[in-house]
């Protein structure tokens, strides 16, 4: 049964689990994707009902949920089969900080407190203008590794994270394409664009600084020479939503700022 605004919701991707908690709505979730982890307490109060492309039908069945949220491609056959089964689903597809914040404020109106959504925009638009680096000249090239098999640059709203911190990705047009695959990049457009940060995000497993190092012809790269490589935790930059343009902005911008003042200090030294 489909009701305005629904009671019964299970957000089957991270950043509409974040959303309807920062908007107060939580109480509206009743089942969550295993990969929910913001707010933490949202562990101990939501039951887990699938991974990030797959559901227990079984389980959100006996849930009896009045709406479905997915994302992506990526769940597209997730979110087919549960249309199939008779579920009411709204797949979103942001891939821009601007769609981000139209994704926000969509479900601000389907929970009906669109008013909150507006306000959670505005205070995260007024973060992002006190950091964006409008007249800085001195731009580190940085290279955003999302996986390492094949090598996968940076999504659209992650290369426009690391534009509004300063920074200049390297892969900046392979980032307007939705798929993973169409972002993917040889080792040798990487040490031929010789870029002076290297960021990753391995959608959640651990980053391998030696095997990155290690990388057949990499030791060339100013990044490396430099030790210039940084994690950067899954849950905070690869999900379109609140965390990244907030904690994940925060922890680039503050990698950028302290590559400036590392590198302003070797010049001298030299």
């Amino acid at each position: 049964m489909l009701n305005f605004p629904p009671q019964r919701i299970i957000c089957l991707t991270e950043e509409t689990v974040e959303t309807l908690y920062l908007l107060g709505e939580e109480k509206r979730i009743i089942g969550v994707t295993g990969y929910a982890v913001r707010p933490k307490r949202v562990r101990l109060e939501k039951q887990r009902v699938g991974s990030f492309v797959s559901g227990n039908i079984k389980k959100i069945k006996e849930l009896k949920p009045e709406l479905i949220l997915t994302f992506s491609d990526v769940q597209a056959n997730l979110t087919k089969q549960l249309i199939l089964e008779g579920f009411n689903v709204i797949c979103f597809n942001q891939q821009s900080i601007s769609e981000i914040f139209s994704m926000i404020k969509y479900l601000g109106s389907i929970v009906g407190n669109i008013k909150e959504a507006i306000n959670l925009v505005k205070k995260i638009e007024k973060q992002i203008n006190l950091i964006k680096k409008k007249s800085d000249k001195f731009k580190p090239k940085v290279y955003f590794e999302e996986w390492d098999d094949p090598y996968i640059s940076a999504t659209r709203w992650v290369s426009e994270i690391i534009e509004i911190t300063g920074g200049v990705d390297i892969f900046s047009e392979k980032s307007k394409n939705h798929k993973a695959l169409e972002r993917s990049v040889f080792s040798s457009e990487v040490i031929s664009k010789n870029p002076d940060i290297i960021l990753a995000s391995w959608c959640g497993k651990k980053v391998n600084f030696e095997k990155i190092k290690e990388r057949d012809g990499w030791g060339s790269i100013s990044a490396i020479k430099t030790n210039s490589i940084f994690e950067i935790k899954s849950p905070i930059i690869l999900q379109p939503g609140p965390a990244a343009l907030t904690e994940g902005l925060l922890q680039i911008n503050h990698l950028i700022e302290n590559w400036k003042k590392s590198t302003i200090i070797r010049s001298f030294h030299s």
